[in-house]
């Protein structure tokens, strides 16, 4: 029979490529790794890895023997977290995927509280803003924003997206604003790596495909925010990622009456599994108690009376009443399998 340390070793190997890696992260020697490889190729008579002075790759069965295996593994940590919840509270390494302009602006703030909160679990933030595959990578939730594709996975909606047509004054002074959206042909549009439409809702609910054009491309919400800054063109950005921008007047709302499509959103995106691990639960149930529909940054964000909220058409709505009715938890739905930055199609590229 083979171990579980001996499957945990293999996933390890697997998802670096190398085993001196694996070994740093597992406390083992790389002759110690390398053993045991060996012993399970040996114990089910087949090669799992081709192996090369450089790297390690899997073979075509060591990919299926990788894609059962990950199962495994989780089933076995879901049990003894089916014990310990009964014992004590949420407790291990929580790995998380998200990315990186949203992490640094409205996780990291957070993190401390939850900590308090949650003292034995460890987290282990990986952030970027390209697409990762949370399953290969073994991540245990991903935070994603965009639009959900199709997949095995299952998400759970934190937050809208709220998306605003903008540029800087200093931009505006310079090339007369737009004051339909044909006009965004004859812009310089500031867009993400990939993209040359943008998806638009009007104040009626339509939505429409708009062609843009520019030369500034980055996968970085951080480079994009700020070549917007520096009146480098116009943009498409969520109110998470320029709420201060805008309340300072540093960035302005163009085109109001076109926002977002009302498909994107921030989720939390997991594999799927019948129990799901009370250190998930307890970052999920955080982040959503922390957001909600009615996100902290987008209450914040202050416009200019008769203009129109970020979060659709119509003229701006009051903030929130104290005492308003907590809105129920969002449902699960199944999810795509990857991870990104930027507030675009999850099964695309950006």
């Amino acid at each position: 029979m083979t171990a579980i340390n001996d499957l945990e070793i293999f996933a390890r190997v697997a998802r670096t490529g190398n085993m001196s890696a694996a070994g740093r992260e597992m406390g083992l020697s790389p002759a110690v790794v390398s053993k045991r490889i060996s012993l399970l190729e040996e114990r089910l008579g087949a090669r799992l890895f081709q192996r090369t002075t450089r790297q390690l790759t899997l073979t075509e069965t060591g990919e299926g023997y990788f894609k059962r295996a990950v199962d495994i593994i989780a089933l076995h940590e879901e049990a003894e977290d089916f014990v310990s919840r009964r014992n004590r509270g949420p407790r291990g390494l929580l790995k998380v995927a998200a990315p990186t302009s949203f992490a640094r602006l409205h996780i990291a703030p957070h993190i401390p509280k939850f900590v308090e909160r949650f003292p034995d679990i460890e987290l282990d933030f990986q952030l970027s803003d390209n697409f990762v595959d949370i399953i290969r990578d073994g991540f245990d939730v991903a935070v994603r924003i965009g639009e959900l594709a199709d997949s095995s996975l299952v998400a759970r909606k934190l937050a809208p997206d709220d998306r605003v047509l903008c540029a800087a004054p200093e931009y505006l002074r310079a090339n007369p604003g737009p004051t339909k959206l044909s006009d965004l042909e004859r812009h310089n549009c500031v867009l993400t790596s990939g993209t040359d439409t943008w998806r638009v809702r009007g104040s009626d609910g339509t939505e429409h495909q708009v062609r843009v054009e520019g030369n500034i491309r980055s996968n970085s919400s951080e480079f994009i925010r700020e070549s917007l800054l520096r009146g480098l063109g116009i943009g498409f950005r969520s109110t998470w990622d320029i709420g201060p921008e805008l309340e300072r007047g540093d960035l302005q709302i163009v085109l109001p009456e076109f926002t977002g499509s009302s498909h994107f959103a921030v989720h939390a995106v997991y594999p799927c599994r019948e129990f799901l691990p009370a250190k998930v639960h307890a970052l999920i149930d955080f982040l959503t108690e922390l957001y909600g529909p009615d996100p902290y940054w987008k209450k914040a964000l202050k416009l200019p009376d008769g203009e129109t909220n970020p979060s659709g058409g119509g003229k701006k709505k009051s903030a929130a009443r104290p005492g308003k009715r907590k809105a129920a938890a969002a449902p699960e739905i199944q999810a795509g399998s990857r991870t990104g930055d930027m507030s675009q199609p999850l099964g695309g590229t950006h």
